[in-house]
Order: C-alpha cells, then structure tokens, then sequence
C-alpha cells in the first residue's frame, strides 16, 4: 500500500522532532557522567507531567565561519516553552549543555527573548534552567547583543512577574547578570557555579588559585556573597524546592499569592510560644521555633537562609493565605541588623511588596551593629534601604515586638512611625532607646561618679529606669503599639488582623519611581 504524502510527511516530522528531543546519545552519556540531568529530564521535573509545549524545537542558527555551518542542530542549544506548575502557568527556558556547551548565539537568544516576552504578556512566571558555556565565540557581538536582550527583559519583567533562576551548569562572565537581575537564584552543590572571571583569569591577575566551586560553587554563593537564595544537594530536590516555591506566589503583581484550604499550628493552644522567649535579654534563642509555631502546619520556606544569618526572611502560610516574615534572628549576633542583613530584609520587603504578599515583622533587635568596618562599609546607606523598604511597601504591615526593640533599628523594622498598619508586643517588650545600663551610664553619669558606692548606685538607677521607661507597657499608653498580647494568642490575633487588612489599599504619590539608598 502507498503512503500518501501527508503520511510520509508526518513521519519526517516525527523524525527531526524525535532527534531534537534525544539529542546525541554520547553527548548525554558525558552529561549524566557529570551527575547531570538533560534540559528535557529537567523539564518533566519542574512541570506538572504532560503540560509542557514547546516553542521553536526547529530552530537552527544561520552563522557561518569556525565550522558552524557544518554543525547546525534543532533547537540551537536552548528549550524554551510553557506548561504547569500545580495546575498554573509557567514559563521557561532551559540550556542544552549537550548542544555547544549551551552557549548562546543569536539564534539561541532570539528564542529566550521571545519566551520572555511570552511570559511577560501572559502574566505568568518565568523559570530559567541554567547551564551554558557564556556567549558563543565563533559568533562574536551577536551573541553579546543577545545578553543585553536578555538584561533588558528581566529588568522590564521585575515586579510584574516572578522570576526564578535554576543554576545547573556553569554560568560565568556576563550571563551572570541575567541571574541577578531575578528575583530567586537556586543552586546545585558540585555541579553549579557563577563567577564574572573564572579561576584562571584570577590567578593570571591575582595570583590567586582557586577552584570553580570555591571561586563560585553553590555554598560560596549561599553563605558567603549572598548571590544564591537557596542551595541543594542535587538538581531533583532542587526542582521540587522550585514547584514548591511557585506555589506561594501569585501569577502576576495584579494577583494575589493562591490561598489553599487552613493548615493546623504546631501546637493549637500556643502555649509553647509562652515558654520560647527569654525574659533575660541576654540570653538567646532560635526564631525559627517562634515562626514554626505560628504559622499553617509550622512549615516556612526561609530565603537566604545561611547568608546574614541575624535576620530571617520566610514564606509562608497563616490560615491559608501566603505572608512574607521579616524576623531578628537573636541566636546569631544576637538579631543585631548589619550591612548584609538590612539588605537582605530590605529586598525581601520589596519582593513580597511587589507581588501583594502581606508583611509580618518579628522584632527582637538590639539595635545595629557598631564598628569601624561597619560605618566604613556603609552601614548608614544599607539601613536606609530596610528603611525605604519598609516605608514604600503599601501590602498589609504588622509588627510584632517580642522582647528587645531598641534605638533606629528599633524604627527600621517596620515600626508603627514608618507605617506599619498594626503594632503589637508580647509582655516580655522593651521598647527603648537603648539598654538600661547603656542608657542609666548616660542620663545619671554624673549621679553615678559622686556617689560613694558607684556600682550600687548604678544598679539602683538602672532598676528605677527600667521601671520608670522601659516596662511592657510604656508603649501601649503611649499609643505606639496598639495592644500588648498574650504570645499564646500570636496566631488568632496575626490571622485576625490580616483578614481585616486583606482588602488594604494605599494610594501611593504620583512619581516615575523612587531614588532608593545605593
């Protein structure tokens, strides 16, 4: 029997589609051989199974010179497409390392581009899968040009849609920016690196050796420089850590984060969060148990969560809903605020403020942290961006004072004077400009020096300012916070005052945008 024509068209389709989708089979050996997955492996990981469509498979570069005319593969080193994520629309684009190292030429960035500006006018999130050789030599500023495209659609993109980076792979010099230009930048240990110069250009410059993982790996970027939000073991729970993160936030910046059905606290009663606190401010204690006690099932998603550890920034659920939490973290540096962590609170404030993502603020701060690097560092500018953070955002604001609340950073961690929509405080609150004894060494120095016995009459002074300024009350009669509350409570009063602020609008000044500290 003889096969009509369109019979033997489809077959040939199925053919080149089937060879763009497996790829060399030498090739893919030599990446699992890496302990890496294929861009396609990837893809069925991130997206709900079957979803994915995929854009521009055909695609071949048209550059001639260095022998590519003789090497033109479907796809051109880059998947790009949409499908589901829990049932919702996501974008992505994911690197072929298998095809030119996954290096990018103009081919390859036309189709990223237009993935990106796919997702931008659908409003739905956009998911990167990162693992690329940089630009592609043999096709010189071409493929410079495709990077600026790039850069310039993440910045278009940033506020309006969630952006998430997967590193996977190499990812050095320029397309670097691309990465930190989104909102979320996960990595792979072992397998994933960033750098802007490579090992060798520092030691020909520097005389510096170091690997790529200690120049760039996963946990240099997640402890040390801040670049990587989160790092995992291996690129399965990565994706799945991906999935779980797209699932509290909103498609869009005119959408607000999907609700799901109430989870249960760890403990219904509350009556552990009476016992997790200290009276004695001097003495430590893990935030964490605080948050896992508030919040829907005591599960959070901490973002940075090993970089400028005195402050914890977390998504999470209270009675269904998603809320960004800012919290000092006294266990490390006693939550004192310094320039890694006011920047780090200060762009999580702006992210969840970008995507309608309500605030909840847990204060325990003994005030900014002092010294010569610090003040040369910049510290007055980097607390001025928690500071604009917190007083641009317009989302529902509610701070909570646990125990210590002193001096500016005290008023930086969105304290009823910048604007927060509701402030509350535990009993165990001092609310003050500084310490007592700090304070008492101050205000009665002179008291102090006369007396015959200057450290009885310091303790006694101390005692009495204490009383007099600094009790769990002061500040409520004041009308500075507006109710001193059981911690047992923490839970009914957050999800209370949250649905009452669910339908907040704030008009904000007209202005193109504001000029935030540097």
């Amino acid at each position: 029997m003889k096969l009509d024509d369109g019979t033997v068209r489809a077959a040939e389709l199925r053919r080149i589609r089937d060879e763009a989708h497996e790829g060399s089979a030498r090739a893919t050996e030599q990446q699992h051989a890496k302990g890496k997955l294929t861009v396609r492996e990837r893809i069925a990981l991130l997206f709900d199974e079957g979803s994915f469509r995929e854009v521009e498979t055909l695609r071949r570069h048209r550059a001639t010179g260095f022998g590519l005319e003789d090497k033109r593969p479907h796809t051109d080193g880059v998947v790009t497409g949409w499908g589901t994520v829990h049932g919702r629309t996501v974008f992505t684009y994911a690197h072929d390392f298998r095809i030119f190292g996954g290096s990018l030429g103009e081919a390859h960035a036309t189709k990223i581009h237009k993935i990106m500006d796919m997702a931008l006018a659908a409003g739905a999130p956009l998911v990167s899968l990162n693992d690329g050789a940089g630009a592609r030599i043999q096709e010189g500023v071409s493929a410079l040009a495709g990077y600026g495209g790039i850069f310039a659609r993440n910045t278009k993109a940033s506020g309006v849609i969630p952006q998430i980076s997967v590193m996977l792979g190499p990812c050095a010099g320029g397309a670097a920016y691309s990465p930190a230009l989104t909102d979320f930048v996960f990595m792979v240990r072992e397998t994933s690196q960033m750098f802007i110069t490579g090992p060798d250009v520092v030691q020909a410059v520097t005389g510096e050796q170091v690997s790529q993982n200690g120049l760039g790996g996963a946990d240099v970027h997640a402890e040390i420089s801040g670049v990587a939000h989160f790092a995992y073991d291996d690129e399965e729970t990565c994706l799945a850590e991906v999935r779980y993160l797209l699932s509290m936030l909103p498609d869009n910046n005119r959408q607000l984060p999907p609700g799901v059905p109430s989870g249960a606290p760890a403990d219904p009663s509350g009556e552990a969060l009476r016992s997790l606190v200290p009276s004695d401010g001097s003495r430590p204690y893990d935030m964490r148990r605080v948050i896992e006690e508030i919040v829907d099932d005591g599960e959070h998603m901490e973002v940075h969560e090993r970089w400028a550890a005195s402050v914890i920034c977390t998504l999470a659920r209270l009675d269904g809903h998603v809320v960004g939490i800012v919290a000092n973290q006294p266990q490390s540096m006693a939550g004192v605020l310094d320039i890694h962590s006011s920047e780090k609170a200060a762009r999580f404030v702006q992210f969840c403020d970008a995507f309608n993502i309500p605030l909840v603020t847990l204060v325990d701060v003994p005030g900014f942290l002092p010294g010569v690097d610090q003040e040369h560092g910049g510290i007055i500018r980097h607390g001025a961006k928690l500071l604009y953070a917190y007083c641009n955002a317009s989302v529902p604001r509610i701070s909570l004072i646990l125990r210590k609340a002193y001096g500016g950073a005290y008023i930086v961690m969105d304290s009823r004077s910048i604007g927060a929509d509701l402030s509350y405080a535990w009993p165990t609150n001092e609310i003050a400009v500084m310490g007592a004894e700090g304070a008492a060494n101050v205000v009665f120095r002179r008291q102090i020096a006369a007396a015959d016995d200057p450290e009885s009459t310091r303790t006694q002074l101390v005692k009495e300012y204490k009383a007099e300024l600094m009790h769990p009350y002061y500040a409520a009669e004041r009308g500075l916070i507006d109710d001193v509350i059981d911690p047992a409570e923490t839970r009914d009063v957050l999800i209370g005052a949250l649905a009452m602020l669910r339908e907040k609008h704030a008009a904000l000044p007209a202005r193109k945008h504001g000029n935030q500290p540097a």
